[in-house]
Order: structure tokens, then sequence, then C-alpha cells
């Protein structure tokens, strides 16, 4: 007997609730339950957002505690080499990261056993490989450069590049299970497992008595990726085999790298474009001003999950609709933006309601980003207004113009700050990331209108082909 929120609301509510109800508790069974497409990417998407729920409220508390036990300076050190390494080690993947969700549903569903098994090898092989080498070349540029960068950064970031090959293979394992549709084994490890176990590995060096500086917070960040990585490679591993039967193996790595470089070049315009504003604060102004960023940061994370959560779930259904259903794929697309902008709304809402009693938990100096959040809130909100348009762009082939994009925002955006963070200070990263992400979302929307004829904007209509 299967489990139905419509029936259980019935019999435990009152008549009158259950009948105004039941509309709602009937969208929440066909999430759960329906076998087809819409329902597999829809549940993908509702575990993805849970997982992003939790894992904002984890990384929130880790946050906290590691601006507690630092101190502005150093945790302020720490939160730029982490981010560095973090995008740093998410461009290593070159894009497979991205390319093995659009090629694995289209084997399995062509029968193409021997490319599925070759491109499941060969992606890891090579991530790890690449990763490695981008590492060794990080370390000596960063001891190379030591004169021309402030002294606190040089040894952090020299211990930072140790986590890269890691980090960039997660990311690639990642990939491979949202291509399978497993969904815990996508997010939980990255997004629950690993910022957990950063937390502890701190708190156990504290209590060996190292110091509570940007240093000792790094090795805690490198045992608890490497355990987190290599835990998750074991369990992709063990269900790829259960799945795929042994047989031969065909590499068409050509293919795959023509395909996967301009995907890098998308997810990497993406990926800075995400993490820009904290690369410039550092840039331009001292650790403690980065703190306080980057919490602001942090505290909008609430918001910006229900964006990536739908675009974990439904990027692999975009690529199945795209041969040959285009009638699915846009209708499949604009629900797609009812999905992402409504959370988003409510949790800029929430945000906003609750920012400031939020940020002083980091600490008292740490209330001074308050204010920015009600400027960057706007450009989360245009982006969720137009659902996830590069995931479409990229898995229906059209990845070179989506690139295009993202490098016009990503200038857009450095201009911006390099042109307003010396006047305003942090309001100015704030207003450069806030107009960038406007600009993204507006020209994102607008090229899908142009190549694909879906409107994906969540008060315009639909409208058919484009003339």
């Amino acid at each position: 007997m299967r489990f139905s929120a419509a029936t259980t609301a019935g019999r435990i509510l009152p008549q009158r609730w259950a009948l105004r109800m039941r509309p709602l508790l009937g969208r929440v069974d066909a999430i759960l339950f329906t076998a087809d497409a819409r329902g597999e990417a829809g549940r993908m998407s509702l575990i993805a957002f849970s997982i992003r729920i939790i894992s904002a409220f984890i990384a929130f508390v880790s946050q906290v505690l590691m601006a507690r036990w630092m101190g502005s300076f150093e945790y302020g050190i720490s939160v730029l080499v982490w981010v560095t390494m973090v995008i740093v080690g998410n461009l290593a993947c070159l894009g497979f990261h991205t390319s093995v969700i659009r090629f694995i549903p289209e084997y399995r569903e062509r029968g193409m056993l021997a490319e599925l098994r070759g491109i499941v090898l060969a992606s890891r092989l090579f991530v790890l490989v690449a990763s490695t080498l981008i590492a060794g070349l990080g370390a000596l540029g960063v001891w190379l450069a030591s004169d021309w960068i402030e002294s606190y950064y040089v040894i952090p970031f020299i211990l930072g590049v140790i986590c890269l090959p890691m980090i960039a293979l997660g990311d690639l394992l990642q990939g491979l299970a949202r291509a399978n549709s497993w969904a815990l084994l996508a997010l939980s490890p990255t997004y629950l497992v690993r910022p957990v176990l950063i937390l502890a590995f701190m708190a156990l060096l504290l209590g060996l008595h190292y110091l509570p500086d940007a240093k000792t917070a790094i090795f805690a960040s490198i045992a608890a990726t490497y355990v987190t990585t290599l835990g998750q490679l074991m369990a992709v591993t063990s269900r790829m085999d259960k799945k795929v039967p042994p047989g031969p193996m065909t590499v068409h790595f050509g293919q795959w790298i023509l395909v996967s470089l301009p995907i890098f070049l998308v997810e990497s315009f993406f990926f800075l474009l995400t993490n820009a504003d904290v690369l410039m604060v550092g840039a331009y102004l001292p650790p403690n001003d980065v703190a306080v960023y980057f919490a602001t940061v942090k505290t909008l994370a609430l918001v910006h999950f229900v964006y990536f959560a739908v675009k974990a779930g439904v990027a692999q259904r975009y690529a199945q609709f795209t041969h040959g259903e285009p009638d699915r794929l846009a209708a499949f697309a604009r629900e797609t933006v009812s999905w992402t902008f409504w959370p988003s709304l409510l949790m800029a809402l929430l945000v906003l309601a609750l920012g400031e009693p939020m940020l002083v938990l980091f600490g008292p100096e740490f209330t001074a980003g308050y204010p920015l959040l009600f400027l960057l809130v706007l450009g989360v909100v245009a982006r969720a207004a137009v659902g996830p348009c590069e995931s479409l762009l990229t898995m229906s082939g059209n990845q070179n113009i989506c690139a295009a994009v993202y490098a016009m925002t990503l200038a857009l955006n450095i201009g911006l700050n390099v042109l307003l963070i010396p006047l305003f200070g942090l309001w100015g990263a704030a207003m450069a990331t806030s107009l960038a992400m406007v600009f993204e979302a507006s020209a994102l929307s607008f090229t899908v209108w142009r190549k694909l004829g879906i409107v994906m904007a969540i008060f315009v209509p639909a409208r058919k082909e484009v003339a």
C-alpha cells in the first residue's frame, strides 16, 4: 500500500481543510510517485532542494563557529583560500563533470554500452591527471610570486592546492551520479558530509592545541576533502558496476573534449561569476572585509540553493527531451521556471527578515554586511525569475553561445568591481554583483527565446516558435 499525501490529509484533517489542500497535495503525490520523466526530475529536484536546505544550515553553523574560533582576520584568509580552491577545482574538470550528464543518458537510451563504459573511466582518469597538474603549477606559481603576494596568504595558498585533485574528482563524481539520477549520492558528499567533516577535523585540531588560524582550517579542509571524495568514489564505482555489465570499452576522447570545452567555458564563467565578488574583495580589501562579505554571501545561500536544487534535478531531463521532443521540452522548461522562482522569492523575504540576527552570530562586526543583503538579493531573485536557462542551453547543444553570454557577464562583473570597490568598498562589490546577475538573467532568457523559441521568464506568457 502506497502512502498518499492527499489521502492522508483527507483522513486526519477537517473536510473543509482537506478539500482546500487537495490540489496542492495532489501535486506533491505526482512529484513523489509518478514514474515518468517529469516525476523523476521532480523527485530529484525535491531531494536536491532538501539537501541544500540542510546544507545551508550546516554551512551557516560551521562558518559561524569558524569565524568565532579564528576571528575575522584569519577567517577572511581561510575563506579566500577555500573559495579559490573550490573555483579552480571545479574548473580543473574542464567541463567533463557536466558533459557526462549529457552523454550518459544518451548512451544508455541508444544502448551504446561500450561508449558508456569508456566515458565513465576516461572522465575520471582525465580529471584526476589534469587537476593534479594544475595543483602542481598552482603551488609553483604561488611560490614564484610570493614577493608580490601578502605574506599571510602564501603558505595557506600553497597548502590549499593539496585539495585541488579531490575537489575536482568530487565534482566529476557528482556529475556521474546526477547523470544516473542518484540525487543523494550526487549531492550529500559535497553539501553534507564534507562541511561536517571540516568542522569536526577543525575541532579536533583545536583540541590538540593547534593554533586557531587559517593554516589549521586548511589542514582540516584537506583531511575532510580527501575522506569525502574517496568515499564517494567507492560508492559511485560500486553502483555503476552494478548498473553497467562488464564488456568492451570504446573511447571517443576527441568528441568528448570538443563538447566538454565549450561547457567548460560556460561552467567556468558561471562559477567565476558566482564567486568573483569574493575574489575581487580579497584583491582590494583586507581579510576582515573579506570575512564580512563572505558571511553576508553565506547568509544568501538560503536563497541560492533553490536555483541550484532545480538545476541539479532537471539537467538530465533537458538532455532527454532535446532529442525529438520539442513540445515536451518547452512545457517542462517553462514549468522549471516556476519551480525556481516562487521558492526563491519566499526564501529571499525570509533572509531579509532574519539577516541581521543571523549575521551577529558570526560576531558583532559582521552586522556591517546586513544592508548589503537588500541589494544582493535583487540579483538572486532576478536569476531565479528565468530558471536554469544555462542548463537548457548546454543540454540542447547551445553551449557556445551560452559561454559567450557568461563571458560578457563575467567581464561586466569584473569591470564593475574594479570600478566600484575602490570607490564604495563592500557596497561597490554588492552593486557590481547585483547588476551583473540582472544582466545575466536577461541575456540568458533572451538567448533561450531566440535559439529555442521557449520563453523562460516567470511573468511573461508562453509564446509559439520564433518567427
